[in-house]
Parts: C-alpha cells; sequence; structure tokens
C-alpha cells in the first residue's frame, strides 16, 4: 500500500502496517514524540493498522489533536487515581477540553487536599508506566462487564449506543475504561500535568439528573509550558469578573436574593449609567432610533400571539395558573411583541420606514441555577433592545447599519478585537422549533450570510443557534476562562408580522407586511461590564470610571483648596472625591493606586498659592505640575472623546 506523507512524500508498507511502526521507520525521535495518527482526516490511535492507500500524518504534542490525545489519557490517569483511593467512587466521563480535561464522579466533593492526594497517585500510575491495550466487545457483554464493576453510568452510555456502534474499552493494568480513544501507548509518556479545581457537574448536563464531582486537569508535554499556563491561570483569577467586581465594590450578591439576581454597588451602578446613558444618546441622535418604554410583564395572550409561549414557555417566569386564574402573566423575556403595538399605534407608510425601535429594557430568563455565573448568566437582566421594522428591499443596509452600529461601539470600548462572529442558523432536523419553511429558511439565512461577505467579516456558521422565528449574526466573545457568550446580535424576521397584523401602505396604496430586525447594539449591560473588568482587570478608561479624580491634600491645612478643586471638577461633570483622612500622602497615594483610579491630585501649599495641581496618573506616573484649569481641559476632551490611554508599561 501506498502513504502519502505530510510533506507530500509517499511510501510503501506492507498492508496491516500500523501507525506507530510507520513513525518508527520515518524517523526514531518521531515515534518518541507521536501521540497520534491522523489517516485521511480521522484521527487514530497509533495502534491502529493501515491497511490501504491513505494520507498520513503523525501527530505529537505540538498538534492540537496530538496533545488531545495526552490529555484524554492524562483523564485515564487521574481516573485510576481516584478509584485507588476512592474505590467507592462511581465513573461518568472524562474527555480532554482544549485547557485540559475533567473525569466526572459520583462522589462526595473533592477538597484541595484530595487532589493533592490524586495527583501524587497519578505520578505513581505514570512512574509504574502501564502500557494503555484496547479491545472491543460485544453489546450485551460490555454491558455485563461494567454491571459487574457496578458502574452504572458506564452502562447507561453504552445503552445509548446505536445499535451497529463498536464498543471499545481501553485496559492500563488495573483500570478499564469504556473510551473510544485515541490514546497514548503508555502512560510514562505524561510529562506534565495538575490537578486545577474541583465542582459540581449534573450527569449529562440535566439539572434533573444526577450532581457528580468534576476534576478539571491539564496537561502538557513540557514542564515550561505547564508552568506557563499556570501563571496564566493566576492571571486569570486576577481579572475574573466575579473576584474584581466584588473586590471593586461593584457588584455582590445575596443568597436571600436569589442566584443570577446580582446587586449593583454604586459604582457599578454608576458604570452602568454612563453606558446606558452613551448608548441612548448615539442610537437617538446619530442613528435615528426612536425610543419606547413598556411594561415588564403582559398576560400569556401576547405570549401566544407572539410565538413566545409555545417556543419559550420553559425559559419563562409565569405568574398565575391557567387552570385556575382567569388571567395568567409573566414577565417578559425579551421586548419585540410589546414594541410592535408601538409600531401598530399609528398607519405607516413606505416612507415611514425604516421605523427604528429602541428601549433600554429590562427583561427576565428563568435560567437553570447551574447556569448562573456571576454579571455573564443571570435570570435578570438589561439590554440595549432594539427592533427595525424595515421593507423588503431595505434589508441588506439595514442589517449593514446595524452591524456598522455594533463595530462603532467595540471599537469605542476597545473590545474590537476581541469579538468573532457567527451566522445562527435553524436546524433543519427539529423543524418544528421553527416558524416558516425550508425555503423561508434559505432566504432569510442567504440575505445574513451575503452581508457579512460583503462587509469582509470573518464568521463561522451554526446550525440550532437560530431563534425561532429567523436567523441571527451574533457578535461573540469569550470570558477569561474561554467560554464564549453572544454579546450582541442582529436577527432577520420576515414572519412575525403576520401574527401581530402588522404592515404598511405601499406607494400603490397596498398593505404589505413589513420585515423586522431584532437587534441589541451593545447587549446586555451586565454581560457587558463583566467583559469589561475582564478586558481591563479592572482599569477602566477614564470616562468609565466611576471614580474619575481622587484629590490628596498633603494635610488638613490644605483641605480647604481640595474642595475648592473639588467643587471647579464637579462643575465639569467629572466624578471627582476629596481623601480628607488624616493618613500620609504616601499612603493615601498607594490607596489610590490599588483603586486603580485615573488621576490623583496632590496639593499643598505651593499649589495652593499657584492655583495648580500636582498631577499622578495611572497612564504616567508623576505627570508633574499643572495649572488646574490645563488639567480640566485635559481630562474633559479625554472623558468627550472616550480616549483610551495606554499605561506606562503597555507603550
Amino acid at each position: 500500500m501506498k502513504i502519502t506523507l505530510k510533506d507530500g512524500s509517499v511510501k510503501e508498507y506492507e498492508a496491516g502496517t500500523s501507525v506507530m511502526e510507520i513513525a518508527k521507520d520515518i524517523s526514531g525521535g518521531l515515534a518518541r514524540a507521536a501521540c497520534a495518527g491522523e489517516v485521511n482526516g480521522r484521527v487514530v490511535d497509533l495502534r491502529t493498522e493501515v491497511s490501504e492507500d491513505c494520507e498520513l500524518n503523525i501527530l505529537t504534542a505540538n498538534d492540537k489533536e496530538g496533545l488531545q490525545t495526552v490529555r484524554h489519557t492524562a483523564s485515564h490517569v487521574m481516573a485510576e487515581a481516584v478509584k485507588r483511593l476512592f474505590p467507592e467512587a462511581k465513573l461518568a466521563i472524562g474527555p480532554s477540553i482544549d485547557t485540559g480535561f475533567y473525569y466526572d464522579f459520583e462522589h462526595a466533593p473533592f477538597s484541595r487536599e484530595d487532589l493533592d492526594k490524586i495527583e501524587a497517585e497519578m505520578k505513581k500510575i505514570i512512574k509504574e508506566g502501564h502500557e494503555l491495550k484496547r479491545f472491543t466487545l460485544p453489546r450485551a457483554e460490555a454491558i455485563r462487564f461494567m454491571q459487574e464493576r457496578n458502574e452504572p453510568y458506564k452502562v447507561e452510555l453504552i445503552q445509548d449506543l446505536p445499535e451497529d456502534a463498536e464498543i471499545s474499552f481501553y485496559d492500563q493494568g488495573e483500570f478499564v475504561d469504556l473510551c473510544a480513544g485515541p490514546h497514548l501507548m503508555n502512560t510514562k509518556s505524561i510529562k506534565a500535568y495538575k490537578l486545577i479545581s474541583s465542582s459540581m457537574a449534573y450527569w449529562r448536563g440535566d439539572s434533573e439528573k444526577a450532581q457528580l464531582q468534576r476534576i478539571y486537569g491539564t496537561a502538557f508535554n513540557k514542564k515550561e509550558e505547564l508552568e506557563a499556563y499556570l501563571v496564566h491561570l493566576e492571571d486569570i483569577k486576577k481579572r475574573d469578573h466575579n473576584r474584581l467586581g466584588r473586590e471593586m465594590e461593584l457588584f455582590t450578591t445575596v443568597d436571600v436574593v436569589g442566584q443570577g439576581l446580582p446587586l449593583f454597588l454604586p459604582n457599578g451602578t454608576k458604570m452602568i449609567m454612563k453606558l446606558q446613558r452613551w448608548i441612548e444618546d448615539l442610537e437617538d441622535k446619530e442613528w435615528g432610533y426612536v425610543r419606547t418604554r413598556t411594561p415588564m410583564m403582559a398576560k400569556s395572550d401576547l405570549y401566544k400571539i407572539s410565538g413566545h409561549w409555545d417556543h419559550y414557555k420553559e425559559g419563562m417566569f409565569i405568574l398565575g395558573d391557567e387552570e385556575t386564574d382567569k388571567e395568567v402573566f409573566a414577565l417578559r423575556p425579551m421586548t419585540c411583541p410589546f414594541q410592535y403595538y408601538c409600531y401598530k399605534n399609528t398607519q405607516k407608510s413606505y416612507r415611514d420606514l425604516p421605523y427604528r425601535m429602541s428601549e433600554t429594557s429590562t427583561i427576565y430568563r428563568n435560567e437553570d441555577s447551574g447556569e448562573m455565573h456571576g454579571l455573564t448568566r443571570v435570570r435578570q437582566f438589561t439590554i440595549t433592545e432594539g427592533h427595525n421594522v424595515i421593507r423588503p428591499d431595505q434589508v441588506e443596509e439595514e442589517i449593514r447599519n446595524c452591524l456598522h452600529l455594533t463595530l462603532h461601539i467595540l471599537r469605542t470600548l476597545g473590545l474590537q478585537d476581541e469579538v468573532t462572529f457567527r451566522l445562527s442558523k435553524w436546524d433543519p432536523d427539529n423543524k418544528e422549533k421553527y416558524l416558516g419553511d425550508e425555503e423561508y429558511w434559505e432566504k432569510t439565512q442567504n440575505a445574513l450570510r451575503q452581508v457579512l461577505i460583503e462587509e469582509n467579516m470573518p464568521f463561522v456558521e451554526a446550525e440550532g443557534e437560530a431563534a425561532f422565528y429567523g436567523p441571527k449574526i451574533d457578535t461573540q466573545a469569550k470570558n477569561v476562562y474561554g467560554k464564549e457568550d453572544t454579546m450582541c446580535t442582529v436577527q432577520l424576521d420576515c414572519a412575525i408580522a403576520e401574527n401581530f397584523d402588522m404592515y404598511y401602505i405601499d406607494q400603490n396604496g397596498e398593505r404589505i407586511r413589513p420585515y423586522i430586525i431584532h437587534r441589541t447594539s451593545l447587549g446586555c449591560y451586565e454581560r457587558t461590564l463583566a467583559w469589561l473588568i475582564e478586558h481591563f482587570a479592572g482599569k477602566f478608561p477614564t470616562w468609565l470610571c466611576p471614580e474619575q479624580v481622587r484629590i490628596l491634600p498633603i494635610s488638613e491645612k490644605y483641605e480647604a483648596y481640595a474642595e475648592e478643586v473639588r467643587k471647579e471638577l464637579a462643575k465639569n461633570d467629572i466624578d471627582v472625591t476629596v481623601d480628607n483622612r488624616s493618613e500620609k500622602i504616601g499612603f493615601k497615594i498607594r490607596e489610590a493606586r490599588l483603586a486603580r483610579l485615573p488621576y490623583m491630585l496632590v496639593v499643598g501649599q505651593q499649589e495652593e498659592a499657584d492655583k495648580t495641581v500636582s498631577v499622578r496618573s495611572r497612564f504616567a506616573g508623576d505627570e508633574g505640575v499643572k495649572p488646574l484649569s490645563v488639567f480640566i481641559d485635559q481630562i474633559c476632551e479625554e472623558i468627550r472623546t472616550k480616549e483610551i490611554r495606554q499605561e506606562e508599561q503597555e507603550k
């Protein structure tokens, strides 16, 4: 048989030669580094025998798939260590992931001390050098095999496999696990690993099923790579908005209030107010929107017209019982059906379109408790929600305008390089979940795709991520832990106007159904604040800071001048405070630095006499003495332009 290698060269081998044997023939060094093989694009074990002509790539830990093989094997070693130390633990699943691996167990919560013991046991298993051997069993034998080992989760997994599935196992001495592979040849090949944390997880991600304990770990080919990753994790912890937001007194949560219901403290409230005022002025004064204000709840009748009752009821907070109450209400999970009636309040002609409505909308979604996370996944949140009612001939231009608005906002916030774009499509295998037929979905998806292509915006496509009424362009961003969330969205809806009898009068006097673009320009304020906290590590641009300037009088003798300076700054809408504590000036400066303030103004005898201020900034350190009027002009310009100043060490 002929084997075409990665460099394009072709070699001949006997049919039935394993990937490892081919690697050894190419180079002894390559064989020692090999983790897996890629045969015609499919990742396979090094044990796999090749029996026909193919393209073959030998994967090492420098390849993504090769490193995943290392991590997958490390997850099995961890599972063996857990079973040695805690024989009563039941095995669930243990895959590799982008950042390492995890394994789920039915067991009591694991402490950090437990993880350290498991790590030590892993070291023993790796040193013992067990060879991993793959074997298969018929379905009935496979089920019996796991039943005899009292592993109910593995039995369930086998039972759910297709009838014609090959059921494979890996044996590494005293430990055997159900697994499709691939795996390393020997446990000794695991060079650098670390168990990171443990947490609760639901079996198969279903909150109605058993609670398990998940242990997260990571593995690399070299200790230096592992050490660099652990340093990266420490940086992540420092940026985590859950930790930093509380430390900076931006928000908090309280058990008796409820999960997913954050309380915004004065600093966080001020930041959201600044964002909200900016967005509302931007939309209304520069982008042609009118503003609405609609109720936070409605009768179930409204949601039945819109389709949300049928398609989204499980995610809503329902007030009342349809069987016993005359009227049933629900807190709004979105604003669209309310704004449709704002549109319908007066008859519109084709000249009135596009008719752009926007609202700062607080909405409510009954998220699962296991999904709650800080400010990124909450049950009550506020969004910059808008609905643009348009003529069919305005689709491309209006979608483009919505995208341009989002990009303008992202650039202003300095976040444009952190996002990716996704065309979220329907799932043709589950047509009952959606309005419209296949032709409708092809037409609307193609319209969005065409705009993305013409705007030269790189994007991926994802089936099953569309809204029930139409496809979306989603702006995606990852948090510090790598989890991706939707930040902003532009959705095309050519169907829902029929439900609400929405129309406009065309040039011939005919009633025509409009199309609707559902969009958020900034998205959810809570999620955006979390994003900003992590992106800037709490060192926000001056215009966004809840405290922009702190005045530090050298002693109480200069408090009157400090107050005079404060009043001048406040007149210019600058958020300013005075630190009048009877502390040394060095202490006050350190405190202000720890608070990540943009500016400190030190005032004493000379400054009072000359009507100046001694300026210290987060960006350049000591900026010297400036006339107060000059400093005010400079900071006002920085705030007006929403400049993002770099810190000295970043220049």
